[in-house]
């Protein structure tokens, strides 16, 4: 029987940060070979198993994920090669490294139009065997970074803090924090551009799955014929998958946006998703085990749209375990001149062009616009005013005034003086009002009028 060779000067120390989160898969019949390699990737993934046959093999892909299935070519019932195969027709998608003694053409040519993404010819030390899954490894990472990066890059993902001081933002922040360790579906409502997928990212980047991807989709920009392929993959006319959104998410958090537009039959089947934690790709044999975290989010009234029969009763129980809706920008005003500062910063710089001076008399004009675009149409009114090179004329500082418009001055002046001491008092209306000396209804009744 040939075996590996191992000395103490052959385990590096640095095989690469993707290793530590790998799940590994050993097939061989050979016991000593199976202790061997479980002996020297154990220590160093997330997780390995082994499988004394090819039908062991199968039925632990059955029950479980792995990002790396390690096979003997030569074995009993079946040998390697032709186990990889046959599982590549039911779905089988993990990359996959072949032990062989023999790396003939032929074998070579079949293993590639298979899959198979490395060699390891025996006898093999442990640094070989160690450095060809990392290889693999990085490779795989890679290809679904890439296609990531250019899904985002291609759709605009929304990215960046979630800024603001106001009360209202500090219980949504509040929330963030007290759910991102659990697995819990989340529901994210509110009108739209009120920076739900921003919070979503903030909710990741917040839990134990920061380091996985994060994968936002805008189920009203998927057309319903081609959903079923996008969210779950499918089996190619060569046999081999091209992975879905839910699988390129694995192991980190599935956003989807825009629920309230998934067409029926989706619904049906993202309800099974979220039961079981499986999918079949279209065209697949096997379902395929999940580690996913999902959140949702509509600007839609779902309750509503239950009574209408637009969307199922047993889904929206099962997405609205728990609910955070995004306030409105008019309801957070004083939270304007962060975003207005931060928006004018990126787009002089992303533009090149020089920024615009949000004066006084600005800032308190965008504090007293209704905005009923929320913070999407803020940040789009300041990248076209940073292009044009100048404000809309209903935000353009008008300078001093006198003579009939001394009264809106005076107004602005109070108005300019409330905002500031609310900014002091980070939003609480009745601190304000006692430090101003004045009652609440008062402070009430002041935003309410600057807010019409």
């Amino acid at each position: 029987m040939d075996t590996a060779k191992i000395t103490d000067s052959d385990s590096p120390d640095d095989i690469g940060t993707k290793l530590a989160g790998a799940s590994v898969l050993v097939v061989d019949d050979e016991p000593g070979m199976r202790n061997f390699l479980t002996k020297i990737l154990g220590p160093r993934v997330k997780r390995v198993e082994q499988a004394a046959s090819p039908r062991e093999a199968t039925q632990k892909l059955d029950e479980a994920h792995f990002d790396l299935v390690i096979v003997d070519n030569v074995m009993p019932e079946v040998t390697g090669l032709n186990w990889v195969i046959e599982q590549r027709r039911k779905g089988f998608f993990a990359d996959t490294i072949l032990i062989t003694a023999y790396a003939d053409l032929e074998t070579a040519i079949t293993a590639l139009r298979a899959g198979v993404s490395d060699f390891v010819l025996k006898p093999f030390r442990a640094n070989q065997i160690l450095s060809a899954v990392e290889r693999t490894l990085d490779r795989k990472y890679l290809r679904r970074d890439n296609v990531l990066l250019r899904r985002e890059l291609h759709g605009g993902a929304e990215r960046g803090p979630l800024l603001g001081k106001s009360e209202a933002l500090r219980e949504v922040r509040g929330m963030l924090s007290k759910l991102a360790p659990l697995p819990t579906p989340l529901l994210f409502t509110g009108e739209s551009g009120t920076g739900k997928e921003l919070a979503a990212r903030q909710l990741h980047d917040l839990s134990d799955r920061a380091e996985a991807p994060f994968v936002a989709v805008n189920c009203a920009a998927i057309s319903p014929e081609h959903m079923a392929a996008e969210l779950f993959g499918t089996i190619t006319e060569t046999g081999r998958l091209k992975p879905g959104l839910l699988l390129l998410a694995d192991g980190g958090t599935l956003f989807l946006d825009e629920v309230a537009q998934m067409p029926g039959p989706m619904q049906a089947a993202l309800l099974r998703v979220l039961e079981d934690q499986r999918i079949r790709p279209v065209g697949a044999e096997r379902e395929i085990p999940l580690n996913l975290r999902f959140l949702f989010a509509t600007n839609a009234d779902l309750p509503a749209a239950v009574s209408a029969g637009h969307f199922r009763a047993d889904l929206y129980h099962r997405i609205n375990v728990v609910e955070i809706t995004m306030p409105p920008l008019r309801e957070r005003s004083e939270d304007i001149v962060e975003l207005a500062a931060l928006f004018m910063r990126q787009f002089s710089t992303a533009l090149g062009m020089p920024a615009l001076e949000l004066d006084e008399e600005t800032l308190l004009k965008l504090r007293r616009y209704d905005w009923p675009g929320n913070v999407r149409e803020l940040k789009n009114m300041i990248e076209r005013s940073v292009i044009l090179g100048a404000f809309p004329e209903e935000f353009a500082g008008q300078g001093r005034v006198t003579g009939s418009r001394a009264l809106e001055t005076l107004d602005l002046v109070t108005q300019r003086h409330i905002l500031h001491v609310l900014d002091l008092c980070e939003g609480n209306r009745a601190e304000a009002a006692r430090r101003l000396g004045v009652s609440r209804k008062t402070i009430d009744r002041k935003m309410a009028a600057w807010s019409e």
